[in-house]
């Protein structure tokens, strides 16, 4: 009988799916780690898993507890379903910019939702700031305590993929994997799976969306984050603890125009609904290729399902209204279907 004890349990041993279009357009095999397929549909369900371990095994959460964290969704998202399947209260800051579909889905999720104005990092004001404050003055108040999660400086997130992600990877693929490519949030998927690869032989490589600042660090030293992008979750303007002693083998900056149709094409052609930092993702590991060259395998993250961002990724007048591509299908009306009832 295989089952799994509990939600938790479930998180990880996601499957690598071939990028048909990818792989074709690039003579690479290009495959894609469907983290879409844990219990709270992302990636970031490691490191919530990870992180709440973590603070249990420190004595800092304790039953009963409440988790506070500043985050884009997805990491929040993560945090109310283990941390209730574990008897935890969670609290979310979340910036008031990102997804409808998110805040709801961390509504439903059990999770508390403040929402505050989007400002950067230097604000004291910034999500992940200000749910520093709330934490600390939750723990106060709170009669079983409350915990700040801190993803972005919390190494157990990395750790998350060292112990887990790296390890998957290397044995899905029999140990022959040549790239692994991967956008930045926090820095704990792509610093934990080099730290697990790197020393196999594996190249690691940044893909950064335009207006996020890492890759003009990497490649020239100095922080700088010229344009802007949609996706959400990604791009970082600062070494976080969980970056720390990375350094990637290839950098690339990737603009949403040339991420989005990716998108696209991967749902209309392959059946694939991923958000925009899988865009990223795969558009970087497609340059990697071209780097590396013909007969390469290269794996990125699948971070999570499209139709948490459906509002503003799938929606022709946003997109127009940003100046960016919209596939044909997305625009044009229903084709009519006829009726056949029967009198």
């Amino acid at each position: 009988m295989d089952t799994r004890t509990d939600l938790a349990d479930a998180i990880g041993n996601t499957p690598l799916i071939r990028l048909r279009r990818a792989s074709e357009e690039t003579g690479c095999e290009i495959l894609g780690k469907c983290e879409f397929l844990n219990p709270g549909q992302s990636v970031k369900d490691r490191a919530a898993l990870f992180i709440i371990r973590d603070a249990v095994a420190r004595g800092a959460l304790r039953p009963g507890g409440t988790i506070v964290e500043g985050t884009a969704g997805n990491t929040g998202i993560g945090l109310a379903l283990v941390g209730a399947s574990m008897g935890f209260r969670t609290v979310i800051v979340i910036p008031e910019t990102q997804s409808q579909e998110k805040k709801d889905m961390l509504r439903l999720a059990g999770a508390e939702l403040v929402q505050v104005p989007a400002a950067p990092y230097k604000n004291p004001n910034n999500y992940v700031r200000y749910s520093q404050r709330l934490a600390e003055q939750l723990a106060k108040t709170e009669p079983n305590g409350a915990i700040w999660a801190n993803q972005f400086d919390n190494i157990a997130n990395r750790q998350a993929h060292v112990e887990t992600t790296g390890p998957e990877i290397w044995k899905q693929t029999d140990g022959k994997v040549d790239g692994f490519v991967a956008a930045v949030g926090s820095g704990g998927t792509l610093a934990g799976v080099a730290m697990a690869l790197q020393p196999k032989g594996v190249k690691i490589a940044l893909a950064d969306p335009e207006g996020a600042a890492l890759h003009s660090f990497y490649t020239t030293g100095d922080f700088a984050s010229p344009g802007t992008s949609i996706t959400e979750g990604i791009g970082q303007g600062r070494i976080t603890a969980n970056l720390e002693g990375f350094t990637p083998d290839f950098s690339y900056r990737i603009s949403d125009a040339e991420a989005l149709p990716i998108v696209f094409d991967l749902l209309e052609e392959e059946g694939l609904c991923v958000g925009g930092s899988s865009g990223i993702n795969i558009a970087g590991a497609m340059r990697l290729a071209r780097d590396l060259g013909p007969g390469h395998r290269i794996v990125t993250i699948l971070c999570d399902y499209g139709n948490r961002y459906q509002s503003k990724l799938f929606n022709p007048d946003f997109l127009k209204g940003k100046g960016l591509p919209v596939p044909e299908w997305l625009d044009k009306a229903p084709r009519a279907i006829p009726e056949v009832y029967e009198d």
